[in-house]
């Protein structure tokens, strides 16, 4: 279920830095939070893969597995919000 979780939250997150992206308006903070689900995401495949070698199956839909999903995106959020901030600090000491 993690696995589900990460890959939504990262194509959510790329769609957004795209759409941004192409109107000028990307952040840094935006990106780095989605290569952060995107990475957790790659980290669960190859953890999938590992458990259908051992012959398990590739998903886990437990109950502790979503928990961990929702664990996993509100760090993401966290992550996400701490860069905004500290880009948005880092602006107004500029000007």
């Amino acid at each position: 279920m993690c696995l589900i979780m990460t890959m939504i939250a990262a194509a959510v997150t790329g769609g957004i830095w795209l759409a941004l992206a192409k109107r000028g308006r990307a952040t840094k903070s935006l990106f780095t939070t989605f290569l952060a689900f995107l990475s957790a995401a790659l980290m669960w495949c190859v953890d999938g893969i590992a458990s259908v070698l051992s012959g398990e199956g590739f998903f886990d839909l437990s109950a502790e597995d979503a928990i961990l999903g929702a664990i996993i995106l509100a760090a993401g959020l966290v992550l996400f919000a701490a860069l905004s901030f500290a880009e948005k600090r880092r602006v107004t000491k500029a000007v």
